[in-house]
């Protein structure tokens, strides 16, 4: 399954929690964050100035490799 950017981030890291790597190099504390329980991948990336695309990309390349 590929993660998309309406994907909750709960739901990912529930799902891959290996992702949790790359949400920390991009210096995201999602694992961490109460707001994983409802927002989703686009709305963490545009708050934080995170570019979506190379984050699904990263996101997607750690899952195929794991």
């Amino acid at each position: 399954m590929k993660v998309n950017k309406e994907m909750p981030i709960l739901e990912i890291l529930q799902k891959y929690p290996e992702a949790n790597e790359v949400f920390i190099s991009h210096g995201l504390g999602c694992a961490k964050c109460l707001a994983a329980n409802y927002e989703n991948l686009e709305t963490v990336a545009r708050v934080n100035e995170v570019d979506i695309e190379l984050l699904l990309q990263e996101l997607d390349n750690l899952i195929k490799n794991n």
